[in-house]
């Protein structure tokens, strides 16, 4: 296993659910949506990786958020993956208190997906007009677009 893989492990431990490569530079880490804040921290203060950027996907089980990490160190890529299995009222912790660069890109998946990010400093609208029906998320399955009625 090369040394940052390695590193890796080591620092989450019991906390990964599931280890996925889909390249050798692409590591894919499924971990408890209570485990979030502190793998972060890990990632980011522990072991100096970068935060890149998170995305959203409404699958038909649960509401994925995968938080990317780089190691500019070795060109990896470690993407935290969450199930939020409650698709109603999908809340998870806010992790802007540990990087204030993921701020920006949790109101996108607030107003997009309707993620509540507990703990964010301010959740408030950032893409979609004011007209834009409330509790319709354009990236959620059953969203319907306010044009077409």
């Amino acid at each position: 296993m090369p040394e940052m893989k390695g590193k890796v492990r080591d620092a989450l431990g019991d906390i990964i659910e599931k280890w996925d490569e889909y390249a050798s530079d692409r590591i894919y880490i499924t971990i408890r949506p209570d485990d979030l804040k502190k793998s972060t921290r890990m990632l980011f203060e522990d072991l100096g990786f970068r935060f890149s950027i998170a995305t959203g996907t409404d699958t038909p089980g649960s509401i994925e958020i995968t938080y990317h990490f780089s190691c500019d160190e070795t060109g990896e890529f470690f993407s935290l993956r969450v199930h939020l299995e409650d698709k109603e009222n999908p809340e998870i912790d806010s992790i802007s208190d540990v990087f204030r660069g993921a701020e920006w890109i949790e109101r996108e998946l607030w107003e997009l997906l309707g993620v509540d990010f507990k703990g964010h400093p301010g959740l408030e609208r950032l893409l979609l007009s004011e007209e834009w029906p409330e509790g319709n998320y354009p990236l959620r399955r059953q969203s319907k677009n306010p044009e077409t009625k």
